[in-house]
């Protein structure tokens, strides 16, 4: 019986999921308590024997993020402790997988992550559509990033009528590649959106792109200089003679205007359905819902893997011209859809079931991978 040589543990992230994966299984969720103590620390008691089995620990990233880290963690390495063969960590959403690339003086936080999982015992993970597959580099430990994409596509072809009639559309040109894979498999159009404005921090806040003020004559005023420590005299006399700053420095120097926002593709008469891989501020996507009306879309839906919907996101839903918005349960999002009705959902604890299945029995993952193109 494979039951006896696997265990199934979950945190506080998402029960609901654990529970029908569990069920697709036909196995029991492992007794673990999981609480937090009076200050605040992470509690975790694991209630039954893992020497020599396969721990497989599903945790996602939900509202309290760094709540479901630690339990993750400290889950892993309890079981690491009491000599479980394999430790697998099922992670359908990748906490800080956002946070992948440097920006100014920050640092690349999923790099940290990755880190501290493989350091606390894991052996491998399984997690769903990564923000950047690049990720992947970031692990010591091998790495299955499993796709949504044919859970969502079935639901197009089965939930929205008149679909031949649809046009997949990327709210940025940076999703363009995924909206193409889309597109390819449902031969269907493609459209992008371009100039929507990023939120970006301003780069005027550290003064690194702020152009240093002129005078008259085209030269650093003597202020920049007093600020910067030096002397304006002594900078001026080592110039060669003649010298000056070219006057078109300071448009040298401006920040670049963002284009206006612009479709490139035709939605006129058609179903718009925007996809991405995470729909947590969304601003975005109904700045794109409403050009794309504009621009003569009758509907438009917007599909992503991972729903967070943070803050106000369900009334903003509510209140916006996004006819559906079609998610996964990769995280809980059930208080989401009671404020919003427009709110659909898209179970996809089958392919998590059946990569478990195929760990635990060591057979070939690349059937998960079918009909997956390389920009999925």
């Amino acid at each position: 019986d494979a039951g006896k040589e696997m265990l199934l543990f979950t945190g506080n992230s998402h029960q609901e999921l654990a529970r029908l994966v569990a069920s697709r299984m036909c196995v029991k969720i492992g007794t673990c308590a999981v609480y937090q103590k009076p200050n605040k620390e992470t509690q975790v008691e694991i209630g039954e024997s893992v020497r020599g089995k396969d721990v497989f620990i599903l945790q996602t990233g939900s509202r309290d993020v760094n709540d479901a880290i630690m339990e993750l963690l400290i889950m892993a390495y309890a079981c690491n402790t009491s000599s479980a063969k394999r430790i697998i960590g099922v992670i359908p959403y990748l906490p800080y997988s956002k946070q992948c690339k440097m920006r100014k003086r920050g640092s690349v936080v999923s790099k940290l992550v990755a880190s501290m999982l493989c350091k606390a015992g894991f052996h491998h993970i399984i997690t769903m559509d990564l923000h950047q597959k690049e990720i992947q580099g970031f692990f010591d430990v091998p790495i299955d990033n499993l796709r949504a994409s044919p859970f969502l596509i079935q639901y197009i072809q089965d939930q929205i009528p008149d679909y031949r009639n649809a046009v997949i559309v990327a709210k940025t040109p940076a999703s363009a590649k995924k909206a193409q894979s889309f597109a390819e498999r449902l031969r269907l159009g493609i459209a992008v959106i371009h100039g929507e404005p990023q939120d970006f921090d301003s780069d005027m806040e550290d003064g690194r792109h702020s152009p240093p003020p002129q005078d008259a004559g085209g030269r650093p005023s003597g202020s920049s200089i007093q600020r910067a420590g030096g002397d304006f005299k002594s900078v001026e006399s080592s110039w060669p003679p003649g010298f000056t700053l070219p006057r078109n420095l300071m448009f040298l120097l401006t920040a670049k205007e963002k284009p206006p926002i612009n479709v490139v593709g035709d939605v006129g008469g058609k179903i718009a359905i925007i996809v991405d891989d995470i729909i947590d501020d969304v601003d975005p996507f109904v700045a794109a819902a409403d050009i794309l009306k504009e621009r003569g879309a009758y509907k438009v839906y917007v599909m992503a893997t991972h729903g967070l919907l943070s803050l106000d996101a369900p009334h903003i839903l509510e209140d916006s011209s996004i006819d559906e918005v079609v998610v996964t349960n990769t995280v809980p999002h059930e208080l989401q859809k009671l404020q919003c009705h427009k709110i659909k959902t898209v179970d996809i604890s089958f392919i998590l079931s059946e990569a478990i299945r195929r760990i635990h029995h060591g057979e070939s993952m690349s059937y998960l991978f079918r009909n997956i193109s390389i920009d999925d």
